[in-house]
């Protein structure tokens, strides 16, 4: 594990080190905080120390597991789901969420659950009815005509793309 070997190379007491957390045992110094910061990047990860941005990154955590690896949607409204997987007050997150990423939670839904709805055309394993079904649409015409908003495209259209072929040169 590439951040236990830095927190060990800089002499950082730690306790459990899980994905994207790391609980810290007593304080850190500014001059570990500088080298672990820069280690840490020079590997491509970065040290998220504000409570808000940590937040909005789990915001994001819940909405894309929700969307693209859980099996059902949430059986209450996603602004309960939310509230109650994070514990935070909905209104207190959307507001957080909009300020820091100018995108709104709704909005960063839809975009995963158009790009959700791409990729179950394109394994063609599911009909459109069905599609709609688990994505918890309340109907193929909403997620048509959000799948159009967002695209331009219509989802048949969209599954027609991936089945034309391209013709060689030869023979034209």
């Amino acid at each position: 594990m590439l951040v236990k070997a830095e927190l060990d190379a800089i002499g950082v007491q730690y306790g459990t080190i899980a994905l994207g957390k790391v609980d810290l045992k007593g304080n850190i110094s500014e001059s570990q905080l500088l080298i672990l910061r820069k280690n840490l990047a020079s590997s491509g990860l970065e040290l998220m120390e504000d409570k808000k941005a940590i937040l909005i990154e789990k915001i994001k955590g819940v909405i894309i597991e929700m969307v693209h690896y859980s099996d059902e949607s949430p059986k209450n409204k996603f602004s309960e789901y939310l509230s109650e997987k994070l514990n935070y007050d909905y209104t207190y997150l959307a507001n957080l969420f909009s300020e820091v990423t100018g995108v709104t939670i709704e909005h960063f839904i839809i975009a995963h659950k158009i790009e959700k709805v791409k990729e179950l055309l394109i394994y063609d394993e599911l009909n459109l009815t069905q599609i709609s079904y688990k994505l918890n649409y309340s109907s193929v015409a909403h997620l048509s005509n959000q799948f159009k908003k967002v695209t331009g495209l219509t989802p048949t259209f969209f599954k027609n793309l991936k089945n034309k072929k391209r013709k060689s040169l030869d023979d034209v």
